[in-house]
């Protein structure tokens, strides 16, 4: 046993593909018709009667097995999996869904499928656990899954990496977006304060005022003060002519 383990892992380029043998089955000549074609090797032929038996006794498992045998030596392995198919649904017999197990495994093996692979040979084992040559082709089916992993899977790990790095960079996108229109608000607002002879720096007391003008003095208090002068000057004018007025000798006769 520890040659034949050593053997597995150090001869994993072979694969036992050969079919397990046609089974036989009393009372059906189109059947033992076939399985003489078949030993002639001309499987064309064996299909087609192998067909026939099949159609006459669609409950029975060797004609499906022994059809797909006949396909699989057509070189059409992945039409032949159906008849295998088959035949593993019509039997109850260990012995046979072993051989179609072992089969099925073979198929998917061409396929490249070696998860289905896997699980075909393993269905195999079960039913016969004693069979070398289905034991070391499920090592080599996990063997080669180990190297080929599905290509859905890496497709998946790639569509996810891609989709977080797309959400960090629409991230890192929104995050330089809302910074730049921060910036722009800001310089917004200084222009419209600008526009509005208003400053940030303006107190809110001194927000509706007038400016200083460059003396020192607002433009309204400057007016303010000239008509102040204005108005003394008046006063002081009124004044004047008042005292000039009671200055004047006042006529105490009529004139005759």
């Amino acid at each position: 046993m520890k040659n034949f383990k050593k053997y597995i892992f150090t001869t994993f380029s072979l694969l036992f593909l050969g079919l397990s043998g046609v089974l036989a089955q009393e009372k059906d000549k189109s059947l033992a018709k076939a399985n003489a074609e078949y030993a002639e090797n001309k499987f064309v032929d064996a299909e087609a009667d192998y067909r026939i038996s099949n159609s006459k006794f669609p409950n029975r498992s060797t004609a499906p097995y022994n059809l797909g045998n006949s396909i699989y030596k057509q070189n059409q392995a992945s039409e032949a999996k159906f008849a295998y198919a088959k035949a593993i649904k019509s039997t109850k017999s260990r012995v046979d869904k072993h051989k179609a197990f072992h089969n099925l495994g073979n198929v998917f093996m061409k396929e490249k499928n070696y998860t289905e692979a896997v699980e075909a040979y393993k269905n195999a084992l079960r039913n016969d656990p004693s069979d070398d040559e289905t034991r070391y082709n499920y090592a080599l089916a996990k063997k080669m899954l180990k190297e080929n992993p599905p290509k859905d899977n890496k497709d998946k790990k790639d569509k996810d990496k891609k989709d977080k790095d797309k959400k960090d960079q629409d991230k890192k996108d929104k995050d330089k977006k809302d910074g730049d229109k921060d910036k722009k608000d800001d310089k917004g607002d200084g222009d419209k304060d600008k526009k509005d002879g208003k400053n940030k720096d303006d107190k809110p007391e001194d927000q509706g005022k007038p400016k200083p003008q460059p003396g020192g003095i607002s433009k309204q208090r400057l007016e303010n003060l000239l008509d102040a002068v204005n108005n003394e000057e008046k006063k002081i004018q009124d004044k004047v002519n008042a005292q000039k007025v009671k200055g004047k000798p006042t006529k105490t006769e009529k004139d005759w």
